[in-house]
């Protein structure tokens, strides 16, 4: 686990400067900068209207008294790819978009749902189910 922190807080930005610097070298580095801030606006756009879609989704399942549980684990993920853009670099908002974008954040949520199937069989993780309904 420890190894797998190391490479996320400094193999990740080690690779994004690297990236940054050799498309700064090729293309200068204004247009560089502005690459960066076109997808930091572009990135915080898509997640505020992804993020109102899904809450009016999340609205109408309680209006209709089910419950929201994917709409829920979409707000996740949406939060996640605004987080993962914060992060300046090319990989990482290319990764952020991938997690905002509806179609392909439904990749991310079957592979989120098999892996927490996977930490609740091999007791990494356990569900528990708590009602403290007084209605």
């Amino acid at each position: 686990m420890f190894l797998k922190l190391l490479i996320l807080f400094i193999g990740v930005p080690l690779l994004e400067i690297a990236i940054l610097v050799k498309i700064g070298t090729f293309i200068g580095f204004w247009p560089t900068m502005l690459i960066v801030i076109v997808t930091g606006i572009l990135g915080a756009t898509l997640a505020r209207i992804e993020g109102f879609i899904v809450l009016n989704k999340i609205r109408n399942e309680l209006q209709l008294g089910k419950i929201p549980a994917e709409e829920l684990i979409d707000g996740f993920l949406i939060l996640v790819g605004g987080i993962v853009l914060l992060t300046p670099g090319l990989l990482t908002d290319l990764l952020g978009f991938l997690i905002l974008i509806p179609w392909s954040r439904n990749i991310f949520k079957k592979w989120l749902g098999k892996k927490s199937k996977e930490w609740v069989r091999s007791g990494t993780s356990k569900v528990t189910y708590h009602t403290n309904y007084n209605g």
